[in-house]
């Protein structure tokens, strides 16, 4: 059974390089950070394939709609994976997706930020399949996000090897 970095080269997914930020913006932390048998990731933004801050930018359910924020989800999570390539060297690492916390940028009395995260969902699943990419997860709308981005989400994986 072929692995998540075979898996994505199947796909002819290419990951993104690491966020270009804003000038003058600092981050004081790691986007992953490995703790013994656990990784534990940042909340991550949408990027480019360039590593470009990635739009629309707004709130789901006004200036963004649903399928452009799920397209965002995914997004995001490419940019995890990119980090996560980068902190370990191989995605084959990862044994198994803990919880995935997600915040969408949402409209007053948006509901469906479950369906926002299921662009997440579905890309890691496709990626890491029924043993590995299985995960606990929150989808909870708040009022604004750092960037202006419609999704930020973080993650726990347990790594081996």
């Amino acid at each position: 059974m072929p692995g998540a970095d075979e898996k994505l080269a199947a796909l002819g997914i290419v990951l993104p390089p690491p966020l270009n930020l804003p000038p003058g913006m600092v981050l004081p932390f790691p986007w992953v950070n490995v703790r013994g048998d656990r990784a534990y990731i940042s909340g991550h933004g949408p990027q480019e394939p360039d590593g470009s801050l990635a739009g629309p930018f707004g709130a789901v359910g006004e200036s963004v709609s649903l399928e452009e924020a799920w397209g965002s989800a995914r997004k995001v999570g490419l940019s995890m994976l990119g980090s996560l390539k980068r902190e370990l060297g191989s995605l084959d690492r990862i044994t198994g997706w803990c919880r995935v916390h997600g915040m969408v940028n949402s409209a007053l009395r948006f509901t469906e930020t479950p369906a926002v995260m299921n662009g997440f969902s579905d890309l890691i699943l496709e990626v890491f399949g029924p043993e590995i990419g299985p995960h606990a997860r929150t989808a909870i709308g708040v009022v604004a996000l750092p960037l202006n981005f419609p999704v930020e989400i973080e993650a726990e994986v347990m790594i081996g090897g």
